[in-house]
């Protein structure tokens, strides 16, 4: 276990290098037409002395209840005393109760090592142990523990074993899902306080892309793709944050050639060729050469780039070190296709923002589309020679 730091006498994890990109406001929903009427004889959930009690809970489990923190557990309590008066069924009260569950389990225990890069490792799990996929799976994962990264996969066997024979079981994650078939976890993980059972695939989906710097894909089946798909969308659409998406294989022989080669001519004939993506978004994945190209392009994303996030519209680049002005202006004469208003500046924390105070910032206000050239804007950003603080 790692040891966390304490305030009034709770633990509290070190700053997460993976942030959210675009916290909301207000978790708040817009609107509840939709919803049924609550019935005149039930005291609503929002009622003024049904809020009172839920302060009087949190102060007496938590010690606290007035900072912002705790006002969002308490819309979480409010949005669960609603449930019953809505009329959903036992079935729904289940998944719902489950997956939450799930999630505060699963970031509990990620949440032991917030300081550690962490990189998800997607793959088939029928990849047997002499293939050149399963050995480049161990070669990388192992490359990427030398540099102090820890592997996050889903448990079973395949290039999710491989995955956790490259770091050992020191610096691996097991991301299990109950299934009819593939039960078990893999012999370097089971056991281990690192490995987390998932009922539910979104919530094991969430866990892979939330706490990842980096998304590496092997070849698969049906699940390697769903997942590679819904990485790449949800980046691309700006509902995730960037990180490098890298595509490996192992050496292959043959007419068949490489799969993602395979897979990247499908996506520029039947997709890019239809106009149902657009050309900047082929910047979102890179295809490496071998497993020691794969990390290097892992560790150039970090170069100088460390994470971003919004405030209302305007995009917030965190970097190690900062940039020359000659270099940010650069950057507009190159990528004002992205600025909504004013132009690309470096500045210091916005008010509102809570981690990483301490790195300098490069802000603009985004278009809010166009995620690919935000991907090459970060490749830009990295190609300067920083200055030392």
């Amino acid at each position: 276990m790692r040891d966390l730091r304490t305030k009034n006498g709770y633990s509290m994890a070190k700053e997460h290098n993976r942030v959210e990109l675009d916290p909301p406001s207000s978790t708040q929903p817009k609107s509840e037409l939709a919803a049924p009427i609550e019935p005149a004889q039930v005291r609503r959930a929002d009622d003024g002395e049904v809020q009172d009690r839920l302060i009087e809970l949190l102060d007496l489990v938590a010690g606290k209840s007035d900072d912002y923190d705790s006002k969002l557990v308490r819309e979480l309590m409010t949005a669960a005393l609603k449930l019953i008066p809505d009329g959903r069924d036992t079935g729904e009260l289940k998944l719902m109760t489950a997956s939450m569950k799930e999630m505060r389990y699963a970031y509990r225990v990620f949440g032991e090592y917030a300081d550690s890069h962490k990189v998800t490792i997607f793959g088939s799990a029928r990849t047997p142990e002499d293939h050149p996929d399963y050995k480049a799976a161990v070669e990388f994962s192992k490359l990427m523990a030398q540099a102090g990264w820890m592997s996050i996969t889903g448990a079973g066997d395949g290039i999710m074993k491989a995955g956790h024979e490259g770091p050992g079981r020191e610096a691996s994650f097991g991301v299990a899902i109950h299934l009819p078939f593939e039960t078990t976890a893999n012999e370097y993980i089971t056991g281990d306080e690192k490995l987390i059972n998932f009922r539910y695939f979104f919530t094991r989906k969430l866990m892979f892309l939330s706490q990842a710097e980096a998304v590496v894909c092997f070849p698969g089946g049906f699940g390697t793709l769903d997942e590679t798909f819904e990485t790449l969308t949800l980046v691309q659409t700006g509902k995730a944050s960037m990180v490098p998406i890298v595509f490996i294989d192992g050496d292959y022989e043959g007419d068949n050639g490489s799969y993602w080669e395979g897979w990247d001519r499908y996506v520029r004939q039947q997709l890019a060729g239809r106009g149902w993506i657009s050309q900047e978004d082929f910047s979102l994945y890179y295809i490496a050469k071998n497993p020691q190209d794969a990390a290097d392009h892992v560790f150039n994303f970090y170069k100088n780039y460390h994470s971003s996030r919004y405030v209302r519209d305007d995009l917030i680049i965190r970097i190690k070190k900062p940039l020359r002005d000659e270099d940010i202006e650069t950057l507009n004469e190159e990528f004002s296709v992205l600025v909504k208003k004013g132009k690309i500046v470096q500045c210091d924390a916005y008010p509102q923002e809570r981690d990483h105070l301490d790195l300098p910032r490069i802000v603009f206000t985004h278009t809010r589309y166009k995620y690919g050239l935000i991907r090459s804007l970060i490749d830009r950003i990295n190609s300067f020679d920083a200055i030392d603080a």
